[in-house]
């Protein structure tokens, strides 16, 4: 090739003009460009080069030799026409693929309804004890958010000891702000608290973040992963050799985040394939914890009211204003500051503290706080935290000076006890440790000491490994330092099938005393049925058990018995739900949290599927209860109107939706009944009309055509009908029919005779 010399704007006017399809790094481009052929070497225009992602600068001459660019290869292919070029990677844009969303988002619906939950349990036994629990919920719900009252109802049958009446415990609103992750309550509360503090009960008010109000965010920090592609690539991620996503690369660099769906250490393994097969493989080690939030990300919490005395005795009983506020802020991906305040009766305290990720070591967190008022002292903490696929270690340690003091120590001293201490020092050691094909080893260590001096140091040990069949043993050990006494229990579990589980086990308390135990349950189906539950202990006084449990699609119903010693108890119960919406009254089995309420606007035994899987068929009224929603959860529903009346038609079939929490919220499916009918049109000899002949509707002026054999199919019709024909070469006749408004299947007309418009009436 002859040595690059500069060009003329002569010289490229008189140059070989070439028509090249473009190629970058072995990526079509789709576009034919004038390219210039001057004493063997190739020129582009500026722009064009510009627009690859060449760098040069805007302003120069407008065509540019390929050979002048360094770091630029080109290539010029003269059987397929194509101008290859080749661009250093860092000259390419980066891509950028992965999410930070586990699933949809979808905004949560609540429907103006009632529930009530209840929890009946009735005992009797020899030695004269005869009462009765009732556990109760009421929730009202709607636009407005939950309001919701827990409480106990007690009965007892001739123990005068047995405190009767009704024992309220929580009353409160609850109004969650979708939109912007944030919770309003009123009410009965519990202050949020972080991991070096402590929570109280009070009535009052609370405004909180909530990311529970969206599943599909992931808050703590998502590894990335950064890699190069230079041609057309795929990319297949692995996490700990499971495939877990598939992506195509254009050439240049690239960046991948993701969910790993583990927590601790795990290992990434990204295998590039280009069009050849060719394969690179590139390993890299991660550690993902959910104590960390993302970069600027924040959380928080609110509390002021009374605090709560004498909980689940008195109903209302609240003693001395307090406040409570905690708040979490990402200041990068590794460091995550906290802080806390609680301020009370006589009570100032704050404190300080942060999350540190250690990269592939595991967090760090630490914190110190300070009170005045009933006692001028301070806490200090430090935990450690690391866990991977086969060893796992949390450590903690919290100490606190003589004087220091929280809401919890002013909440005890409102309700009537000594001003006391809070534990000097509180030590917490776990360490888990799972060799392959050896099982799990547990060990644990948990300490005490108080201002006293006094100490309680507890060590507890375990094993558990899994066997052939589904089947597994457990072995724990615990003992308390400086006791003489030590308990112990070995346990193997074999499971028959899905329902059914023999539990067979031997355990030693720390006074000596041995028990072997054995146990067979059969829980019931989930979609109804009968459970029971046999057990037996052997030891000084021997323990024998019974009960059976009834699922029904209404409620569960439990009863049983059981023998200690000599005594025999005999008992019984009774749980579910009732939910009132639409001017309707449901019964279930216990909601928890969230339900809906499917309708099929009034048609009965229409299937419902949940997720593709059966729930069961709408009620004569046309509704079905779903009591089992995970709120915020976009599930999915559909409906099958095979079985419907010919004449009722559907919008749509599926329908997404999501529900606020403790609420329900109602699904509507639009079923429509509209008239129809396939009507046989022939002429006034009995002759059918011809195939393709024009067919308007009046008064609907819907337009269709002949069918086989005089057949016209239509949907929409009136009580009184008009069908205008036109046959072609100017001629039209017209037929008339009448339908019964009341029908619920198509009816089959005629034959109909379709008079000419001059014989029409």
């Amino acid at each position: 090739m002859l040595p690059l010399q500069a060009a003329s704007q002569e010289e490229l006017e008189a140059a070989d003009q070439l028509y090249l399809e473009l190629v970058v790094n072995e990526l079509p481009s789709g576009k034919v460009l004038q390219v210039q052929s001057l004493r063997g070497h190739l020129y582009m225009e500026r722009g064009e080069l510009v627009a690859v992602g060449v760098p040069l600068e805007a302003s120069g001459d407008p065509w540019v030799a390929l050979d002048s660019i360094a770091g630029l290869i080109n290539e010029y292919r003269q059987d397929s026409q194509q101008l290859h070029l080749t661009l250093p990677s860092e000259w390419l844009p980066r891509q950028q693929f992965g999410t930070s969303r586990t699933i949809d988002s979808l905004p949560a619906q609540s429907s103006l309804g009632a529930l009530f939950n209840y929890d009946l349990y009735y005992s009797d036994s020899d030695n004269g004890a005869h009462y009765a629990n009732t556990w109760l919920e009421q929730r009202v719900f709607d636009g407005f958010g939950v309001f919701s009252n827990t409480g106990v109802y007690r009965h007892s049958f001739g123990d005068t000891a047995y405190h009767d009446g009704y024992i309220r415990y929580d009353t409160s609103w609850r109004f969650n702000r979708q939109d912007e992750l944030t919770s309003y309550g009123g009410g009965d509360l519990v202050t949020d608290a972080l991991t070096w503090s402590r929570a109280v009960r009070i009535g009052g008010l609370q405004i909180a973040r909530n990311f529970a109000l969206r599943p599909d965010l992931i808050t703590y920090p998502l590894p990335q992963f950064d890699g190069d592609a230079t041609v057309p690539s795929t990319l297949d991620l692995f996490i700990d050799n499971s495939r877990v996503g598939s992506e195509i690369l254009r050439p240049g660099p690239f960046t991948l985040n993701t969910v790993p769906y583990i927590s601790g250490a795990g290992t990434a393994t990204l295998v590039t394939t280009d069009a050849l097969g060719r394969q690179v493989t590139t390993t890299v080690p991660f550690y993902v914890t959910d104590t960390l939030l993302r970069k600027g990300l924040f959380d928080y919490s609110l509390s002021a009211g009374k605090l709560r005395r004498e909980y689940g005795m008195e109903n209302f009983s609240y003693g001395s204003l307090a406040g409570s506020g905690s708040l979490r802020y990402g200041i990068t991906d590794r460091l995550t500051l906290e802080g806390h305040a609680e301020i009370g009766d006589d009570l100032q305290l704050g404190g300080i503290g942060g999350t540190f990720g250690l990269g592939m070591l595991g967090t760090l967190t630490t914190s110190v706080s300070q009170s005045q008022g009933l006692g001028n002292g301070r806490q200090y903490s430090l935990g450690y935290s690391y866990y991977s696929r086969r060893f796992g270690i949390t450590a903690q340690r919290i100490e606190r000076t003589e004087d220091y003091a929280d809401l919890s120590l002013v909440s005890t001293l409102e309700e009537g006890g000594a001003l006391s201490q809070l534990t000097k020092r509180s030590d917490q050691l776990t360490l888990s440790v799972s060799p392959e094909r050896l099982g799990s080893f547990g060990i644990g260590y948990f300490a005490n000491e108080e201002h006293d001096g006094t100490r309680t140091r507890l060590i507890n040990l375990s094993w558990s490994r899994s066997l052939k069949g589904s089947s597994s043993l457990y072995v724990s050990f615990n003992r308390q330092i400086g006791e003489s006494g030590y308990s112990a229990q070995a346990q193997l579990v074999i499971p028959f099938d899905l329902l059914s589980t023999v539990a067979v086990g031997v355990e030693r308390n720390s006074n000596g005393e041995q028990r072997a135990r054995v146990n067979y349950s059969h829980s019931p189906p989930s979609q109804g049925g009968i459970g029971w539950n046999l057990g037996y202990a052997s030891g000084e006084e021997e323990y024998r058990q019974a009960d059976v449990t009834w699922r029904t699609a209404k409620a569960q119903l439990q009863a049983g018995a059981y023998r200690d010693g000599s005594v025999t108890t005999h008992w019984g119960g009774v749980s579910g739900s009732l939910v009132a919406m639409q001017g309707q009254v449901f019964a279930s089995n216990r909601i928890d949290d969230a339900f809906v309420v499917v309708s099929t606007g009034g048609y009965p035994q229409v299937p419902v599927h949940f997720e593709h899987q059966l729930l069961g068929q709408t009620d004569e009224n046309g509704y079905l209860l779903v009591p089992w929603v995970p709120s915020y959860y976009p599930g999915q529903y559909e409906i099958d109107p095979l079985g419907l009346p010919s004449n009722v038609h559907s919008g749509e079939t599926q329908r997404q939706i999501a529900v606020h929490e403790g609420s329900g919220a109602l699904l509507q499916f639009d079923l429509k009944r509209s008239l129809a009918a396939s009507i046989s049109l022939v002429d006034v000899d009995g002759n059918v009309l011809p195939r393709g002949a024009s067919v308007i509707h009046h008064p609907s002026g819907q337009k269709t055509y002949v069918g086989w054999d005089g057949q016209v199919y239509l949907e929409g019709l009136a009580a009184d009908n008009l069908l205008e024909v036109h046959l072609g070469k100017g001629e039209a006749c017209i037929s008339r029919f009448a339908l019964d408004p009341a029908a619920l299947e198509m009816a089959l007309i005629g034959p109909v005779p379709c008079l000419v418009e001059s014989a029409r009436p």
